[in-house]
């Protein structure tokens, strides 16, 4: 560099990029401050450009650049719209054949922007380059097209421009264009499981995200390069009236969702202090409070916000599909293709339309009809741009009239009886209004959060994931998912019923009380109006009451007890029943978070089907004829291993006789095969291995009883970052303690068992020597979501009908060391454990507990009393 140009390190020099850095500093303090006094996106985008254009300009007239070359904003900065920690996005364009001294000037510039505290994207470029990659990456071609000068030479600028735009302009590449950034679009949208209900969207990204707006944007601008030029994001909307695209009511509904969208965005990088775009639930509460949103006794502040956000990108992605099949209508310029569909409806380039302007105005029924043919004729890739514009302007004709006339009902019943389309036509139907019109209720629930810490859905969208799951066993190409509710949804006789079950089992969530009950009533009120017969509403009704109570009994009893399996037979009555609760709740299930369902899961669920569908088909002695069987078939197992009756007998009498119902035929065989030999141990015995029926590993610890085994067993797993799902605590007739756990791997990673197996038999069994200090409960740290949404814990402790135990049900915040923390208040408090369900919903801890006085002894009033107080303190 010629000593004469400007150089940072030179103290001269120095003092002018500390002026610069200062310069940034105060102008976008004063840009907070003046957005702080008086919201609004316009004003700071302008005032942002300027600051940095400023900048900008003065930085590289001192650079000495190269006269010949220019410095363009492009992307975001080149649109005018940049948000406070943005990315400045820049082209440097050069001339075709730039000397060696203006690369290494421009390389100087590019470290000078990023001293003095600029966030700069940059390309550098010539003009012949820009073409070529233009033509062959999307990104770039899409950054080009938003550009703007600032400094330099501007009639390289201009050459610039007419080259973009003459080659951007070809009918072929706008094409292509459109046809990569609508596949472009899709992928965007499949990041976030095709939804825009996530609990913490992207406000850029997710579906019906600004990103969704800047689409249209770019599609029109490609479509007349060069008027475009006078078109930018701003006027895009005014284009696209004036092409008969968009009418001036959608262009004002979309400036003003699109603006609510920037001032969220904004305030969102002002509150984080960086370039964060996810509505995080660490500043769900404070955004909602700086917009004026107040807590009530229905909702919280945060939950009002977000259901604003979610209005307005409901009406973003039905907008984006109206304008895209509008543009692409034109772009594609292909002849229509138009075939008849019945007296209503036409097919036009296989999209749904009607065959006069005011057929859903004048025809009412013909809104249900709509969606009923799309599931009738699989060639039809969706309703078009003008149907679908209709439906906007008559969707209040679907009120309590048309939910009272006859043949609307008969239609509705239809669309859920159909054997293919039914998820697709009720997401469209919810997509475009038409659900929350037809079932008020559902209307109610739209955006409603769920601050359970394991949904990660809305209400609204969980239910129809839940409908989904339902439609997924249906399918014979996906029964590998799913081998047994594949076989029992193909011999179901109505699953038409198990589609209302699910529309309609969250659907009293937000109101207070049991959503349960509540959506009981609506349920039953629902089906009768619809005209299905009595066994058939009393069927949805008693799914929507019922739909937690299989997995509750699944993941909180001790399910190897038959007790716990006659009582479910008892509840659920009959086969059916069984059958359709059991489809239900892995749907539900699976509908709540891709996390929150394993192989152990669906391991219970399966056992617990199994065993009630054989306790209903074996009504009497169902207890005793269970024993028995598990003896034999323990019995033949271990004489495959060679072992005689007599080997164990011994051991079988010293377990007592409730070892029999506290545990399966495939443990006792396990057991009775490794504990023969060490009936009477006096060091302990750790075994582990697969677990048998799923996910992870079961452990078996046999030793003399000591009180504090349990908590030692929590800390060992707690440091290894295994998590115990089950355990069944056993103390037999000769005073040894007979344990079994089962263990998931925390970090939900595939796991190497080599080795594994042997580490946790040797270093648990040393772990358990009473001579050693008891180790303190790990103290993690508590996730972000726990953090900022947590959920009331819940301690309840119900005495045991049948003999002295109590049951313990705790509901808590999720945390490392939770457990150890539970056993070690168990020991302290003379607390004698006999089974544990640890269930880890997400960050949610729901685990039950039988449990005791010492010796089997009955739990006083004060014990109780304390035993809860100390709980509470804990969690």
């Amino acid at each position: 560099m010629p000593s004469g140009d400007f150089q940072s390190d030179k103290p001269a020099d120095k003092n002018i990029v500390a002026a610069w850095r200062q310069q940034l500093k105060t102008g976008f303090a004063a840009l907070k401050a003046d957005f702080s006094n008086k919201p609004n996106a316009s004003r700071l985008f302008k005032q942002h450009c300027k600051l940095i254009d400023g900048l900008l300009i003065a930085i590289w007239a001192k650079a000495n650049i190269d006269k010949s070359c220019c410095l363009i904003a492009v992307g975001g900065y080149g649109r005018g719209e940049l948000y406070p920690y943005s990315d400045i996005d820049l082209l440097i364009l050069l001339p075709e054949h730039a000397s060696d001294g203006t690369t290494i000037n421009i390389e100087t510039l590019v470290g000078l922007l990023w001293d003095i505290g600029l966030q700069v994207g940059n390309s550098v470029r010539s003009l012949s380059e820009c073409i070529v990659e233009a033509k062959k990456d999307l990104t770039v071609q899409t950054n080009l097209m938003e550009s703007r000068f600032l400094t330099g030479d501007a009639q390289l600028y201009q050459n610039f421009l007419n080259e973009i735009d003459g080659t951007l302009a070809e009918p072929a590449i706008v094409t292509k264009f459109y046809n990569s950034k609508f596949k472009e679009q899709k992928n965007r949208h499949a990041k976030f499981n095709d939804t825009a209900y996530n609990l913490e969207p992207n406000i850029k990204e997710s579906p019906g995200g600004l990103r969704d707006l800047h689409m249209i944007m770019w599609i029109t601008q490609s479509l007349n390069m060069q008027s475009a030029r006078q078109v930018k994001a701003g006027n895009t909307w005014a284009q696209l009236i004036k092409l008969n695209i968009l009418t001036p009511l959608e262009a004002r509904q979309i400036q003003q969702h699109q603006q609510k969208l920037q001032l969220l965005r904004i305030r969102l990088h002002f509150l984080s202090n960086r370039r964060e775009d996810r509505l995080l639930f660490d500043f769900q509460n404070e955004l909602a409070a700086d917009l004026g949103f107040v807590n009530t006794p229905r909702k919280r502040a945060s939950e009002q916000l977000m259901q604003s956000y979610y209005r307005s990108v409901k009406f973003v992605q039905l907008i984006n599909e109206i304008l895209l099949k509008s543009l692409q209508q034109i772009i594609n310029a292909t002849p229509l293709a138009i075939k008849p569909i019945n007296a209503h409806f036409e097919a036009r380039n296989h999209l749904l339309e009607a065959k006069t302007a005011g057929l859903l105005q004048q025809t009412p029924s013909a809104i249900l009809e709509a969606f009923l043919l799309l599931q009738q004729h699989p060639e039809l890739t969706g309703m078009g741009a003008a149907l679908l514009r209709n439906l906007q302007r008559v969707k209040k004709l679907v009120n309590r009239d048309f939910r009272q006339n006859p043949y609307n009902k008969k239609l509705f019943i239809e669309i859920l009886s159909q054997e293919n389309g039914v998820n697709h036509a009720f997401r469209a139907m919810n997509r475009y209004g038409i659900l929350g019109c037809y079932i008020p209720a559902f209307g109610k629930i739209i955006g409603q959060m769920q601050h359970d810490l394991f949904h990660v859905y809305t209400v609204d969208e969980h239910i129809l994931n839940v409908l989904a799951n339902l439609r997924r066993f249906a399918k014979p190409e996906l029964k590998h998912e799913f081998p047994l509710c594949s076989q029992l949804f193909a011999t179901f006789d109505a699953p038409h019923l198990l589609y209302l079950a699910a529309i309609f089992h969250d659907i009293a969530k937000g109101r207070g009380g049991d959503h349960s009950k509540l959506g009981t009533v609506d349920a039953s009120r629902f089906c009768k109006l619809h005209g299905l017969v009595k066994a058939d509403c009393t069927l949805v009704a008693w799914l929507v009451e019922a739909h937690l109570q299989m997995s509750a009994t699944a993941q909180k009893s001790d399910l190897s007890d038959p007790a716990v399996i006659e009582s479910f037979a008892n509840f659920v009555k009959n086969e059916r029943r069984l059958t359709a609760l059991y489809l239900l709740t892995v749907a539900d299930i699976r509908g709540t978070s891709p996390l929150v369902w394993n192989a152990w899961k669906a391991r219970l669920l399966e056992s617990l089907f199994n065993a009630t569908k054989h306790a209903l088909a074996n009504r009497t002695l169902y207890a005793q004829q269970a024993i028995a069987t598990r003896k034999q078939e323990a019995t033949d197992k271990l004489n495959k291993y060679g072992l005689s009756t007599y080997s164990y007998e011994q051991l079988w009498t010293q377990f007592g006789e409730n070892y029999f119902i506290r545990h399966e035929s495939d443990e006792i065989a396990w057991h009775s095969r490794l504990l023969t030999p060490h009936l009477n141990t006096t060091e302990p015995i750790v075994r582990a291995r697969l677990s048998p029926s799923g996910d992870g590993i079961q452990v078996m610890i046999y030793a003399k009883d000591q009180n504090d085994l349990f908590a030692r067993i929590c800390n060992f797993f707690d440091r290894m970052r295994y998590s115990i799902v089950e355990a069944k605590i056993y103390t037999t007739d000769h005073a040894y303690a007979l344990d079994s756990f089962i263990v998931l791997d925390q970090s939900g990673k595939s796991v190497s068992y080599s080795g594994l197996l042997k580490f946790i038999e040797v270093e648990l069994a040393q772990k358990l020597d009473e001579s050693t200090l008891l180790e303190a409960p790990l103290q993690g740290r508590i996730s972000r979501q726990v953090k900022h949404m947590p959920i009331q814990a819940q301690v309840t402790i119900t005495e045991e009908s049948d003999h002295n135990n109590h049951k313990l049900e705790i509901i808590a915040n999720d945390r490392p060391g939770l457990l150890a923390t539970l056993a070690h208040t168990f020991l302290l408090l003379g607390i004698e454990l006999h089974n544990a369900k640890i269930n880890t919903l997400g960050n949610r801890a729901e685990d039950s507990f039988l449990i005791s006085a010492k010796k089997g002894q009955k739990l006083d009033a004060q014990q109780v009393t304390a035993l809860k107080e100390a709980l509470v303190a804990d969690i």
